[in-house]
């Protein structure tokens, strides 16, 4: 995952896209919630049953009420978080980064509930719409665990190549991974625990947030050179590129509300794509923040929240500059 920088002032600007593009909604920055210090973040995702937003941070988790737009807390414990996943009956899995374990957590209080040992630098994850299996993208091992959410086991671990991000699990049960190194996107048969053929981006460089639309089987891929990769999902096929801003780490999919959403860290933008007609079009952008790059829908409300925060210049030319103390928030994008 890329880390971007600062912050900036909240408007809204849209625009026509090229050609007869639908009605897009109006959104707009609604709210901003201040939360807790905790080094870095990355992934986010909404409970939208029990109205909690959770965001994998540098040591721990932190957890937003999104009914009543204010911070919780941080629980658990874990090494440079890159994603969690709630589960069925009050658990989490998240990576942990730095020792290349998944650890499931008590969602009340962040107990450690188990613990299974995965590939070097665990990254994205996502779960089947049952929650019963897990899927983890160790970036450096360049594999993929399959998981037993229940059991909290390793089933099987399929190789690929190093540079995993993002993936996106279809019904055919065909499991598409960005790979950033490679330029490419990887796939997987879930079923067999097999490689296919990867499917090359040209003209995307550093594919890393995906997302997979149905209802058009049209995956998402967003690249860091400002553009989204739209790849046909039967028949592996790369169909069309469309301009984006700068720094993109995620894409939202709002399939009731047939959108996509693409918060651009860099230039502090979160891009609208519709996915209705026969093209992706963008058809709206929202002035957010520089460094707001990922994000979570709550399917119900159509609320995305967006962490970010103030950064100060780096410890050295070349560094990573590092969040503010006390800046950390969430931005909230709300339909006007």
């Amino acid at each position: 995952m890329k880390r971007v920088l600062t912050t900036a002032t909240l408007a809204l600007t849209s625009f026509a896209a090229a050609g007869a593009a639908p009605p897009t909604p109006a959104y707009r920055v609604a709210a901003t919630i201040s939360g807790p210090d905790g080094g870095g973040w990355d992934y986010a995702r909404v409970d939208p049953v029990d109205h909690r937003l959770f965001i994998a941070r540098s040591t721990s988790v932190t957890v937003i009420d999104t009914r009543g737009e204010r911070a919780v807390g941080s629980i658990g414990t874990i090494a440079h978080g890159h994603a969690v996943v709630p589960l069925p009956g009050g658990r989490l899995m998240a990576t942990s980064g730095d020792d290349a374990s998944v650890r499931f957590l008590s969602t009340s209080d962040g107990r450690e509930l188990g613990r299974v040992t995965v590939g070097k630098k665990p990254d994205a994850a996502i779960v089947s719409p049952d929650g019963k299996t897990g899927f983890v993208m160790n970036a450096k091992a360049g594999s993929v665990s399959i998981i037993d959410t229940a059991a909290m086991r390793t089933l099987r671990t399929v190789q690929l190549k190093p540079g995993l991000e993002y993936a996106a699990l279809t019904p055919d049960g065909t499991l598409f991974v960005n790979n950033e190194d490679a330029n490419e996107m990887e796939v997987v048969d879930v079923r067999r625990g097999t490689a296919a053929a990867p499917i090359a981006l040209p003209g995307c460089a550093e594919p890393s947030g995906l997302a997979y639309d149905a209802k058009t089987d049209r995956l998402i891929a967003a690249c860091a050179n400002g553009k989204a990769a739209i790849v046909t999902g039967s028949n592996h096929k790369l169909s069309q590129l469309v301009d984006i801003g700068a720094g993109p780490d995620a894409v939202i999919l709002d399939p009731q509300r047939r959108l996509a959403f693409i918060p651009c860290g860099k230039d502090g933008v979160l891009d609208v794509l519709s996915l209705e007609g026969t093209v992706v079009k963008r058809v709206g952008r929202i002035k957010t923040a520089v460094g707001a790059r990922t994000g979570a829908l709550d399917p119900d409300s159509g609320a995305i929240y967006l962490p970010t925060a103030s950064f100060g210049l780096p410890a050295k030319p070349g560094a990573r500059p590092v969040a503010t103390l006390g800046t950390f928030k969430v931005l909230v994008v709300k339909p006007a």
